[in-house]
């Protein structure tokens, strides 16, 4: 790479549908990128069969510079001779890699073209058999070669180093969030409550993921049912899709909290949805760092969570929010109960919330972060290249 100019980043994922919280990070990090010193092009693997695939669409709003390589299945031989012309036309110096199936490809990448890698490491969040059993196990393996890993929590960072990564490869960097786009509004509320059909005395508990078994959305049900009992003022609004949805839908029935919970299926627009919120719900098992507790803490609202991955190094217990252990919906209906009862000490949670956002997990500071990463491996000192060999 020429001293001269930027360093030039492809940005490489491979998802289905409208994606999750690295899709955040990634176009938010790409629009936010320093030019003077970082060119960043996002890529996406796109299997030309998922007729739901939104990345484009946010990507195009988001300004960044945006490419597709189409797949005709998950294993098409010509994504490799796509990529390749890709990093060529490009010139690209470095591939950032962030699942599975890229975190492969830019190893091999790095071997044939010469390009440095990197991998960030959003967490294995999988259910299926073969992604437990197959396709993580050996991801680790693949990861514990790369020359640099961005892990987005200390868990992560300790699987890793478990796994073979030698611990000097591996940094931390939490996920953050742009503090200016997620602003709580008074003037929004009211309008925000009447499209969720809020009436001004309801107390609006609010949670947002994919309906999928991580996300614990059955224990957060489970735990509201004995609250919406003794206060029928309370309104359990779930944000998300997925495959429990039906087996959600069952259980509210089943607990008779039909008329209390609201389930919006997937929401693009979380700013309007957290005006209209008096509490967020996080119930999960395993998290990487939640992008949804992120704006929660920027939008200023009160926060009960599980300790699940990061989410404890992002929410100090006592100091930003109330934190309980997995898997316990005791815990999590009993913090639930005091953050609404006791609203002095929520606000004061609430306030300092925002302020950290605003300082120490602000976007700005991750984006000087990772670039950092990228100027270190662009040009990397001949015992750091030795390991591509």
């Amino acid at each position: 790479m020429s001293p001269s100019r930027p360093v030039r980043v492809l940005e490489l994922r491979s998802v289905r549908g409208t994606g999750g919280g690295p899709e955040k990070t990634i176009l938010m990090g790409a629009a936010m990128a320093d030019p003077s010193s970082t060119h960043v092009t996002v890529c996406y693997i796109r299997d030309r069969r998922d007729g739901i695939f939104g990345i484009d669409t946010r990507a195009h709003d988001a300004h960044v510079d945006y490419v597709e390589v189409t797949e005709r299945h998950s294993f098409d031989p010509q994504v490799w001779s796509k990529l390749r012309r890709l990093i060529a036309d490009r010139q690209i110096d470095l591939v950032h890699a962030h699942e599975y199936k890229t975190d492969l490809l830019a190893l091999m990448l790095s071997k044939s073209c010469g390009v440095a890698a990197l991998a960030t490491v959003h967490g294995w969040t999988g259910h299926s058999p073969r992604e437990r059993y197959l396709y993580y196990p050996a991801d680790k393996k693949v990861l514990a070669k790369f020359p640099r890993l961005i892990a987005v929590s200390t868990d992560i960072a300790n699987e890793l180093i478990a796994h073979g990564a030698p611990a000097e490869r591996v940094t931390t960097v939490l996920n953050a969030i742009d503090a200016r786009a997620f602003r709580r509004d008074a003037s929004k509320v009211a309008d925000a409550r009447a499209r969720l059909h809020l009436q001004p005395d309801q107390i609006a508990i609010g949670a947002v993921g994919r309906l999928e078994p991580q996300k614990r959305f059955d224990l957060l049900l489970d735990a509201f049912a004995p609250l919406y009992r003794r206060n029928p003022k309370l309104h359990l609004i779930i944000a998300g899709d997925g495959s429990l949805r039906e087996a959600l839908d069952r259980q509210r029935r089943a607990l008779d909290v039909t008329d209390g919970v609201t389930m919006t299926g997937h929401l693009t627009d979380v700013v309007s949805l957290h005006h209209a919120l008096n509490l967020f719900v996080q119930s999960s098992d395993y998290e990487g760092t939640p992008n949804s507790v992120l704006e929660a803490m920027a939008m200023e609202t009160p926060i009960v969570a599980t300790e699940a991955g990061g989410t404890a190094e992002l929410v100090h217990d006592g100091v930003h929010g109330r934190i309980v252990p997995i898997g316990r919906g005791d815990k999590l209906m009993h913090a639930i109960s005091a953050a609404m009862l006791d609203r002095s000490a929520t606000r004061r949670m609430m306030i300092r919330a925002r302020q950290r956002v605003e300082n120490e997990l602000s976007f700005e500071t991750r984006c000087r972060k990772v670039e950092r990463i990228y100027q270190e491996l662009a040009a990397p000192p001949a015992r750091l290249r030795e390991s591509y060999a």
